[in-house]
């Protein structure tokens, strides 16, 4: 399965608005299946969100890593494929995690850090369709600053021993971004060497 992955090293605010279908062609005149990875800050507009649970609610950030992919490759678009995607790609964040030695919980498609008693949320993620693409953000923080006043949160330069820092989060990014592909890459291969009943 080819994946372009493009990282933008500008500052770019995710209001949500990077979800809609074909952004990465419209942007980057990127064709075809796309991960497009940035640092920058998070303020959903209302009109902007995808969640009906997230309606009402505020969803910022002052500093995060994005990930917004964009799947071409089955049509029409599959919502419950798109969802298993997501989840893939956060579980493959939480053994990012786990080779780094830092131990977390996945709840759905949020990664949580357990401090004492409590769980403190690193990331936010949603998937959709257009009528012609899988849709996924995940948005992981670097810190908490600017996070909801409501929400126990955590970010990568919080967490123990100093693990993440600016000058090891592209590698970070870009073990995530291989690691997704070769995953779905993986699958197709074994797809075509599977006898079927």
């Amino acid at each position: 399965m080819e994946i372009t992955h493009k990282h933008i090293n500008k500052t770019l605010n995710y209001n949500g608005s990077q979800i809609e279908k074909s952004w990465a062609f419209k942007s980057f005149g990127i064709k075809g299946s796309s991960i497009i990875s940035w640092i920058g800050p998070m303020n959903i507009s209302p009109e902007h969100l995808k969640d009906f649970e997230d309606i009402s609610l505020e969803i910022k950030s002052d500093n995060m890593i994005h990930f917004i992919v964009e799947h071409f490759d089955i049509q029409p678009a599959n919502l419950r494929i798109a969802y298993m995607r997501q989840r893939l790609l956060v579980m493959i964040l939480k053994e990012e995690l786990a080779k780094n030695g830092i131990d977390s919980i996945r709840k759905g498609d949020d990664i949580y850090i357990s401090n004492s008693d409590d769980l403190n949320k690193l990331t936010v993620s949603i998937a959709t369709v257009s009528i012609s693409s899988m849709k996924i953000h995940l948005g992981i923080n670097i810190t908490s600053d600017g996070t909801p006043d409501d929400v126990d949160t955590i970010g990568l330069f919080e967490l123990a021993n100093n693990i993440f820092n600016s000058d090891n989060l592209m590698d970070l990014i870009n073990n995530l971004v291989r690691n997704y592909i070769n995953e779905l890459n993986d699958i197709e291969l074994d797809m075509s060497k599977t006898k079927v009943l």
